[in-house]
């Protein structure tokens, strides 16, 4: 071992010498910068895996005899070396270590160097996961694999990339559990809850769903299917008081408001429904009781407000009251003002052209009775509507529709009352959230998924956008080290002894 350290660092020094040559004959050639800079990187690339592996030449094997006390138990040296294959930025790496274990067809249950080093149970190193995830987790896995190629010249298949994805996912929950980063609101601040479904293409399953139509496609017919992912916002903001008039020039695009209260401490996260323990567990399920975590954190005495803003989706709702009532959390739901502005529209195409100044004026009025807290008054107005004109029956149904909404939600809809209390109305955060959380990357061209591997990358999404990344990387090195290696306190000792 100490002569294949020696020869690894002597071919290090030999590529760095080589590299300052290069330098000097660069110079008196006359080479472009471009041709510097990228000749420079490659060398360093090959100068870094011969420095790396004199570095795990220097270790030695791990031999520590050819006994070791373990746990009461005495463990054998297990005959011969045993190679790992590592796939380090620089390239890859065969590292030859002593086992301990009773018998060679069994477990091996000590693997001194593998604990010294902290070596992953995977073939990629912890820093080489880390950026092929980082990358995946905004990128198809085809441009990851591009982009590290073009980067390190390592050439990755897809499967490993996909394979690596579910594999760190799994340890999303517990650095959630774990690191409790939400920071207590102050007694004037808001903790606002949001949530809304995106759905995410999924792969067809063709004895479930049938062969994807080849035939142009029929009125409601759709050539992919979606599974939908609950998507989840908990911040903290400042009261934030409004006029009616102030919520009517931002909403109708007159003026946007100024000196808004800006979310702190923002977290977002999404979940597909999954099969967990062979039960199916719901992704609202899982949101809305992630909901009560972060809430546990930021409002532990219950003397902030707690305010829920959502579209109408009922089951929505009923998982909110489930799940917060039961955890005896008292909140405030509003419906969304632009979902119910949606369904405004909608009433107002049934008497107007779309895009006429009618229409627009339709809208004004009955959105600033709404806001005034008139809601009961507007839903009169409307079926008054219904059957004093000749609608169509498309329009009656659509009309009916819009009424309905209103009836549904309007104990939601105090509008007035939400303003005076300085409470957000819209759901804008969450929107943006599916966008950049779900949309940006689960509907790349072409893509479709399937569960596991979805929900893998929707779970790393999150903590990415979230600015969680470096603490999470750091998290999963010591928890897999814990799991991987919990004897390493014991082989550390045996080194000392031994050196």
């Amino acid at each position: 071992m100490i002569i294949e350290q020696e020869q690894a660092m002597f071919k290090a020094q030999s590529e760095f010498d080589s590299m300052l040559m290069f330098l000097k004959d660069a110079t008196n050639q006359g080479l472009g910068l471009h041709e510097v800079e990228s000749t420079l990187w490659e060398r360093l690339l090959k100068n870094d895996h011969l420095s790396l592996q004199g570095f795990i030449a220097s270790q030695g094997t791990g031999d520590l005899g050819p006994t070791l006390e373990y746990e009461g138990r005495t463990l054998k040296r297990l005959e011969g070396l045993f190679d790992k294959r590592l796939e380090s930025i620089f390239g890859e790496h065969l590292i030859q270590r002593t086992v301990y274990g009773t018998r060679l067809t069994q477990k091996h249950e000590v693997i001194p160097l593998d604990a010294k080093l902290g070596l992953p149970d995977s073939e990629f190193s912890y820093l080489l996961q880390d950026w092929d995830q980082s990358l995946c987790a905004q990128n198809s896995y085809g441009e990851s694999r591009k982009t590290v190629r073009k980067i390190l010249g390592l050439d990755q298949n897809l499967a490993s990339l996909e394979k690596m994805s579910r594999s760190m996912a799994t340890h999303v929950d517990a650095f959630r559990a774990n690191q409790p980063f939400a920071k207590q609101a102050d007694k004037d601040s808001i903790v606002m809850l949001t949530a809304d479904g995106k759905g995410v293409p999924m792969r067809r399953n063709v004895e479930k769903d049938g062969p994807a139509p080849k035939e142009r496609l029929k009125r409601g017919e759709k050539a992919g299917k979606k599974r939908e992912a609950c998507v989840g916002a908990v911040y903290t903001i400042s009261p934030f008081e409004r006029t009616v008039q102030d919520v009517m020039d931002e909403v109708l695009r007159k003026r946007k408001q100024l000196n808004r209260s800006i979310p702190q401490d923002k977290r977002l996260c999404a979940e597909l429904t999954e099969i967990i323990e062979s039960k199916e567990v719901k992704g609202k399920q899982r949101i809305f009781t992630w909901f009560t975590k972060e809430l546990a954190l930021r409002n532990p005495m219950g003397t902030s407000p707690v305010v829920c803003v959502m579209d109408g989706d009922p089951n929505l709702w009923r998982m909110t009251k489930r799940v917060l009532d039961k955890g005896n959390i008292a909140f405030v739901g509003i419906l969304d003002l632009y979902h119910a502005m949606e369904y405004l529209w909608k009433a107002a195409y049934c008497f107007h052209a779309e895009g006429s100044i009618e229409a627009k004026a339709f809208v004004r009025d009955r959105l600033r009775r709404m806001l005034e807290g008139k809601i009961d008054y507007v839903i009169g107005g409307l079926k008054q509507m219904a059957t004093k004109q000749g609608l169509s029956q498309y329009k009656k149904k659509e009309l009916a529709k819009a009424i309905q909404y209103f009836h549904n939600n309007r104990h939601r809809m105090k509008y007035h009352e939400y303003l005076k209390q300085g409470y957000l109305i819209g759901s804008g955060v969450v929107k943006g959230a599916c966008r950049h959380v779900v949309k940006d990357r689960m509907e790349l061209t072409g893509m479709r998924w399937r569960v596991p591997g979805a929900q893998a990358i929707l779970k790393l999404r999150a903590v990415l956008i979230n600015g969680d990344w470096e603490e999470f990387q750091q998290d999963l090195r010591a928890e897999n080290c814990r799991k991987l290696y919990p004897y390493r306190d014991f082989i550390m000792s045996a080194y000392k002894k031994t050196a």
